[in-house]
């Protein structure tokens, strides 16, 4: 993913700004205007960096110094320095733990993304994993980015990205073969479309109809692999990707992507991340 550097700039000074309010009262009382400071950012346990690109940009925008001792991918152990700063004393204290917040959360989803997706290499799937939109308000971007970064699926990044009919679209419309006809009708041909069916009977019909994508909603792994038999016996196979949704977790991964399936999607991956312990400690202080 990429976006230009004062774009990136903008979206992290917001949530830096948010933290700071009207400004850092226990660092504007306790240390001396003018030090300078040493500090190092510290991985306490195992995974997969990521926010590093980041934090160096929040930082260096900030006028601090810093050395990236990891890229982000790279695998990080406990105990491992993961960049150094370097500059105003008060300015490291009080980013500190914005800088924090998104290396931890952006570190933990890439860590687990990084495991789902190397689970089914070991299995001999090719099933994708992807995330959904379930992110947490502000974050989207870091959110998906860390996924990306673990080796998944970003989905879609915006409601603009693709056509994705789901239940609540079907109801207003009436039918799936309405809402895919007044989709293909309007559509950009640029636009893939997608139809989210909850029975196994509604999946001849999505393909019917032309559709590129179906998500087959809180489907069991038995539900899943009658929808491919359906798909194969009609002559869809290869024709539309499926993907399974709803009721997918870390645990089962494995029972729902080996049904046949084209991707995965979980939303606990960004909605509920195990965020990974990393720490800052001042290494050096220079008083003016």
């Amino acid at each position: 993913m990429f976006v230009p550097r004062e774009i990136l700039e903008e979206k992290l000074r917001k949530i830096l700004e948010e933290d700071i309010g009207q400004g850092d009262i226990t660092t504007a009382l306790i240390v001396p205007e003018g030090s300078t400071a040493e500090a190092e950012v510290i991985a306490k346990e195992a995974g997969v960096a990521a926010g590093i690109e980041e934090a160096k940009i929040l930082l260096e925008s900030l006028n601090l110094k810093t050395e990236m001792l990891v890229a982000d991918g790279e695998r990080i152990k406990p105990k491992q320095v993961l960049m150094r700063i370097s500059g105003d004393a008060q300015t490291i204290l009080s980013v500190e733990r914005t800088v924090l917040n998104l290396l931890s959360r952006m570190s933990g989803i890439a860590t687990v993304t990084r495991k789902l997706v190397e689970k089914l290499q070991k299995a001999g799937l090719e099933t994708r994993v992807a995330c959904t939109r379930k992110t947490a308000p502000g974050l989207l971007y870091f959110d998906k980015k860390a996924v990306q970064v673990g080796g998944g699926d970003t989905h879609r990044l915006h409601l603009d990205d693709m056509v994705l009919i789901k239940d609540n679209h079907i109801a207003s419309v009436g039918s799936i073969k309405e809402a895919v006809r007044k989709a293909k009708d309007k559509a950009s041909f640029s636009k893939k479309i997608e139809v989210e069916v909850t029975k196994v009977e509604d999946v001849l019909v999505a393909a019917k109809a032309g559709v590129d994508i179906i998500m087959l909603d809180n489907f069991s792994p038995k539900q899943l692999k009658e929808a491919v038999r359906l798909l194969k016996k009609a002559g869809f196979q290869d024709k539309v990707l499926l993907e399974a949704s709803g009721g997918i977790t870390t645990e089962n991964i494995l029972a729902y992507a080996s049904t046949g399936v084209d991707i995965v999607s979980l939303g606990e991956i960004t909605h509920s991340p195990k965020a990974l312990d990393i720490n800052l400690e001042i290494r050096k202080i220079r008083k003016q």
